[in-house]
């Protein structure tokens, strides 16, 4: 990474915690909606995006790359809309190759592939990258996927976060597998483990992995070593089934940090420059939530919308009585 990639990333990587506390904060009032934490991942998530071109490559996320999808170009203020319930708003733009977050484990997956697959069919130089977690890595539809891109020779990057936890369930009782990147070779494409905590092994990884993709090579597997510090999602109590310590390990071993002290020890970072780069995210921060507050709430005939292209009778006489049954409650 030159300099320029390596100061971009550690804002991406400033914003995405500074976006955990300040979604947190909303959540805990009440005024958004269940929210998944980046902190600890931030060097996978960024490192990792860094490596495609958001013009022409497509990203498929999981449920917690915040960074990557604003890198790869959505706007702040339709990623809060999302998180806030106004759908409509939250819409990935025409113009940005993202699909939407992903809350069903693993359903991502087989997606990506799709994409992958077009891109090789419309022979446009493009690759596809999809995250996904070990969790994921535990369901079929990660077997399935990996075993059709492996056939058709897709340009798709498996970036697999092993974050230790998958909600409550530790990697050890999902697992016998020491190391799950050795599975790529079962479906016939390459696998690599990566630091996930070291923000340039991880882009260096991704990188050539994109490289091979867009030669016509085919898909890689990486799987990223990180830890998810925080809970997995506001719903969620980690301190009743984590080992604090193995939390404070962790957090000791913060990727921000890292990239702080090499940036630092490089001239190309400054305590002065981190402070008008804090106050630049505050004041994004809170420029997108106030547009994102003004926006009108979706009422209850929304839960019919974006389903069907023409409701069928049975659905139109549900979305009839939901909505009669609202203006009576308001009469």
């Amino acid at each position: 990474m030159n300099p320029e990639q390596i100061v971009e990333a550690l804002r991406l990587m400033l914003l995405s915690r500074a976006l955990d506390e300040f979604c947190i904060k909303l959540q805990r009032v009440n005024r958004l909606g269940v929210y998944a934490p980046v902190q600890g991942q931030e060097a996978t998530v960024v490192g990792s995006a860094m490596a495609l071109d958001p013009v022409h490559d497509w990203m498929i996320p999981a449920s917690r790359e915040q960074p990557a999808m604003l890198r790869h170009g959505l706007p702040l203020e339709n990623l809060l809309a999302t998180y806030t319930g106004r759908i409509d708003y939250g819409r990935v733009p025409d113009d940005v190759n993202l699909l939407l977050r992903q809350q069903a484990i693993a359903a991502q997956l087989p997606h990506a592939v799709g994409v992958a697959w077009a891109l090789k069919l419309r022979k446009h130089p493009a690759v596809a990258l999809v995250y996904f977690g070990e969790g994921a890595a535990s369901e079929g539809d990660f077997h399935e996927s990996a075993n059709l891109a492996g056939v058709q020779r897709v340009p798709l990057v498996f970036v697999l976060i092993n974050n230790q936890w998958a909600i409550s369930t530790p990697a050890a009782k999902q697992t016998a597998a020491e190391d799950l990147s050795v599975r790529a070779a079962g479906y016939g494409f390459p696998g690599a483990m990566v630091d996930g905590d070291d923000l340039i092994a991880v882009y260096d990884a991704t990188n050539k992995a994109v490289k091979r993709a867009r030669a016509g090579g085919g898909p890689t597997l990486i799987e990223a070593c990180t830890y998810r510090v925080s809970f997995h999602n506001t719903s969620d109590n980690p301190r009743e089934y984590r080992d604090e310590a193995e939390v404070a390990a962790a957090v000791a071993n913060d990727p921000i940090e890292r990239v702080r002290r090499y940036a630092t020890d490089a001239g190309i970072w400054s305590a002065e420059e981190e402070a008008r780069i804090s106050d630049e995210i505050s004041t994004e921060l809170n420029a997108a939530y106030k547009k994102v507050a003004d926006l009108p709430r979706p009422g209850p005939e929304a839960i019919f919308e974006h389903v069907f292209d023409e409701l069928p009778t049975r659905v139109r006489r549900q979305r009839d009585d939901v909505l009669n049954d609202s203006r009576g409650s308001q009469g």
